[in-house]
């Protein structure tokens, strides 16, 4: 099996689908999902692990390119 298009696809902020800094739309657009469903899931994420999933959203927010 050959695929035509070899190109790693680019991990970016999303400038659509963004509500604080891009960060869940542009997980949501790169893995193919509904961004209601990352978003929540970092909700529920921040709740569990206390606060550090709240840092770790500021980090990518900071490193993902827009």
């Amino acid at each position: 099996m050959t695929f035509d298009n070899n190109t790693p696809r680019t991990f970016t902020r999303s400038t659509s689908k963004r509500m604080l800094g891009g960060v869940c739309g542009g997980i949501a657009e790169y893995f193919g999902i509904d961004v209601n469903i990352v978003r929540a899931a970092a909700v529920v994420a921040s709740f569990i692990t206390g606060g550090t999933a709240i840092l770790l959203y500021l980090a990518l927010w900071v490193i993902i390119p827009e």
